[in-house]
């Protein structure tokens, strides 16, 4: 209520209410109403008897309606629109009960706008509307109140009224206290009613409602029930009011008696700073430190004793001190030397990974026998999902150490690795001695991951500042901005982890031993499923190992037709779709086994959206399997060549990068300048356009290897010989014929046997990588070497 004495005119502006002093004015009972009368549509705003209001008249009908009614006998009756937006209102916009009012006074403006200053006098009932143009008129009906039946109740609800209208007016902040002194010159109990609720803070539907009313008590009541409700806010407000009020009071009596307590013990010279410096010298006598750095303490808190607490300074040198003496100076955890024990960890944890578990034990046997030397510097590359990061982890429960790990992944600034000057407001040190403090000894398995994805731009490069801290013959005093004093990092076991090797600045791959870890075959992801993920699954989900049953062959499903991938994440994630499965039967449907098999795994995880016999045979010539490496893995790659009459054009299709252009390139002029030895008319060349497709032309594809796959696939379409079935190849090419190595030969040969390739093709040079592979993961697929393209014709094509 009352918000701020405030009600809106026609044109949405705000003009005050006046309430007139003369409220016993005659309210035309004594004048005959004329047969019709000009109508004032109001937009956001109810009109009272009694009340005053200015109102600026913008509309061009209510500015004829009000010059009509003030030309005659300035009578005008005012009714509220229902709907405020509507422009050119009619009948069925308006209410039907309405107010009386007496223009007072016209007062046109120089904007162009009209200003009426209008008095309500009495309610009407509207009859009928007549007329809506030049404006609308109409018949209307005046309104009479019912008489009040019980005077005694009437007077006691105005004295209600009276006593809340005077407590709201206290509890606002935005109504003048002379507002009381106007509402207790109010005589006439129904002009008070009418005034108060032109005034409350209600809805214009609201005020309709009040308006309607006939019945004096029914009105007096509704008002009573708004005015309550807005008490009940204000109080509210208060409330929060004096708590918030309370609050800060609170705050200054606690700072206030906070400075005298201090200036006391000041007096007595019993500072609390004084103790926050006994307890960091009293620390700083247990580090094993080197003198260098005790000078720099003794320094440093020296001038801390000298300097006055309140300066801004003494925080910051309070903090330095407080990190120098949380560090774990050369403490050191007592490392596993138990090697059978050791192996019998890492064998547990992760299933493969021979060469990297071979490293570590190769690194604790030195340090058994030696008692002491630098920790090595590894990278593990590889795919996502191989067990990089979880390896780290193993290592440091193997080895009895503590383990932290830092995420590189999207790092730009060089601070975050070598802190910040300590000069500077909000400086802390960087991530390297943060976790040292955190792991609480100065020897962890130290997990720096994905290192590939280390960014750089205008605020330095991290991966310069990393050269420091993986640098064996450097990293013994790694220097950090913020510490200010060089820290040993060289018994820290670094393990970097990366997807590639091609982001890695040289000069930091340089420092690092790499160790591949290609992806994992059939086998090694259904040993790694039923050692590791099945158990964690079922642990995870709550799913006891009696309760569920998982048959080789779903298991072999899952990883063959609902996962494409090196690693074994998605893997994990489908299984623990299948325990959650297990759980639904058992908790909901009661089951006490839930057997999951081959023919089940569709209702469970869903229709397969992958299928393992990619391999299709060629029924035409031009086209050739070829073999591709890619972050989840190996996969076949068919290349098809097509022939038309045309000028000997070249296109290349299937999303390619640069150096697959140029291997079809090379090939196309190997095989034009090779064309007697292969049979082909050298004028075919001339008269044939050429087009080199690669299907999943979404996929970006790039790299060398293709060169043997594009070659034999030109070679077939020329002769028109069909390339053999079941055959794929892998090889960079020359313009001299000669076939190179290439990378990624596991993933590529495993990816081969998954799509039941029976014979692969690749150059002499990469023997060695396949004899790396378990030989029971090459079982029933041959390999060919080769070392030039001649050799590959002769075994791709069919005779």
């Amino acid at each position: 209520m009352f918000d701020s004495l405030k009600v809106l005119d026609n044109e949405d502006r705000e003009m005050l209410p006046i309430m007139p002093l003369d409220d016993d004015e005659d309210d035309f009972s004594h004048l005959d109403l004329p047969d019709l009368v000009p109508i004032l549509a109001l937009k956001n705003t109810v009109l009272f008897p009694g009340i005053i209001i200015p109102i600026t008249i913008g509309r061009d009908k209510s500015i004829k309606a009000v010059r009509k009614a003030h030309d005659g006998e300035k009578i005008l009756a005012v009714l509220s629109q229902r709907n405020p937006s509507v422009e050119e209102p009619g009948r069925e916009d308006l209410y039907e009960t309405g107010t009386l009012a007496r223009i007072l006074k016209m007062i046109k403006m120089p904007d162009g706008t009209t200003t009426t200053i209008l008095k309500g006098r009495k309610r009407f009932a509207l009859d009928a509307v007549l007329a809506e143009d030049p404006y609308m008129e109409g018949r209307v009906t005046d309104l009479d109140y019912v008489p009040v039946e019980n005077e005694m109740e009437f007077n006691a609800l105005i004295s209600t009224i009276r006593d809340l209208a005077a407590k709201i007016i206290k509890l606002s902040p935005n109504i003048p206290s002379e507002a009381a002194v106007m509402l207790n010159n109010i005589d006439n109990n129904v002009f008070l009613l009418d005034f108060i609720a032109s005034n409350l803070a209600i809805s214009v539907a609201e005020k309709q409602g009040i308006l309607e009313k006939g019945n004096l008590g029914d009105k007096a009541q509704i008002i009573l029930s708004h005015m309550n409700k807005e008490m009940q806010i204000l109080e509210l407000k208060d409330e929060i009011d004096s708590k918030v009020r309370g609050d800060i009071e609170k705050q200054q009596r606690d700072y206030f008696l906070n400075q005298q307590l201090r200036t006391i013990q000041e007096e007595l010279g019993e500072s609390p700073h004084q103790e926050e410096l006994k307890e960091l010298e009293a620390k700083a006598k247990k580090k094993n430190w080197g003198e260098e750095t005790q000078k720099v303490f003794d320094k440093e808190i020296a001038k801390l004793k000298r300097m006055n607490p309140q300066v801004a300074e003494f925080s910051v040198v309070l903090n330095h001190l407080d990190l120098m003496t949380d560090l774990p100076w050369n403490e050191y955890t007592k490392d596993n030397f138990n090697l059978k024990n050791v192996k019998t960890v890492l064998d547990r944890d992760h299933y493969g990974l021979e060469d990297v578990k071979d490293r570590i034990i190769q690194h604790l046997s030195v340090l058994k026998l030696k008692g002491d030397m630098k920790s090595p510097i590894i990278c593990l590359v590889g795919p996502p999902g191989v067990g990089k990061t979880s390896l780290g982890r193993s290592i440091a429960t193997a080895l009895k150490r503590k383990f932290v790990r830092i995420s590189l992944g999207g790092l730009h600034d060089e601070s975050e690795i070598r802190g910040h000057r300590k000069t500077y407001i909000g400086a802390m040190p960087g991530r390297i001695i943060k976790s040292i403090k955190r792991a609480k000894s100065s020897n962890p398995v130290f997990i720096l991951d994905e290192i590939d994805k280390v960014g750089k731009d205008f605020r330095g490069d991290p991966s310069s500042a990393l050269l420091e801290v993986l640098d064996p013959e450097q990293n013994s005093t790694f220097h950090d901005n913020y510490l200010e004093v060089d820290y040993d990092l060289s018994k820290v076991m670094f393990i970097a982890t990366a997807n590639t090797l091609n982001s890695i600045q040289p000069a930091l791959r340089d420092r690092m031993e790499i160790i591949q870890i290609s992806g994992y075959s059939l086998e090694e992801k259904t040993m790694i499923a039923k050692k590791h993920l099945i158990p964690e699954q079922r642990k995870e989900n709550g799913v006891k190992a009696k309760q569920i049953s998982l048959s080789a062959a779903a298991l072999k499903d899952i990883i063959q037709h609902y996962t494409k991938e090196s690693g074994v994440r998605n893997l994990s994630r489908r299984l623990a779709g299948v325990m959650r499965h297990a759980a639904k039967e058992i908790a909901l449907e009661g089951a006490s086994k839930v057997t999951v098999g081959a023919k089940d795994l569709e209702e469970v995880l869903g229709p397969a959206p992958f299928n393992s016999d990619m391999y299709q045979q060629a029924q035409i010539p031009g086209v050739a399997v070829g073999l591709a490496w890619t972050s989840v893995g190996g996969d076949i790659l068919f290349i098809e060549t097509s022939l038309s009459p045309g000028k000997g054009k070249l296109t290349l299709t299937g999303n390619l990068g640069d150096v697959m252009k140029e291997s079809a390139a090379t090939a196309m002029s190997f095989l034009r300048s090779n064309a007697a030895q292969f049979g082909i008319d050298d004028d075919q060349f001339k008269e044939t356009d050429v087009h080199i497709h690669v299907p999943e032309g979404g996929i970006p594809k790039d790299g060398p290897s293709a060169g043997v796959t594009m070659l034999t696939s030109l070679a077939s379409a020329f002769t028109k010989r069909e390339v053999n079935p079941y055959l794929a190849m892998s090889g960079e090419i020359t313009l001299r014929g000669r076939v190179l190595r290439v990378g990624g030969i596991k993933e590529k040969v495993l990816a081969a046997r998954r799509a039941g390739i029976k014979k692969v093709i690749l150059c002499r040079g990469n023997e060695s990588d396949v004899k790396q592979i378990n030989p029971e993961f090459m079982s029933g697929i041959e390999v060919v070497y080769v070392d030039r393209m001649q050799e590959v014709l002769k075994l791709a094509l069919s005779h």
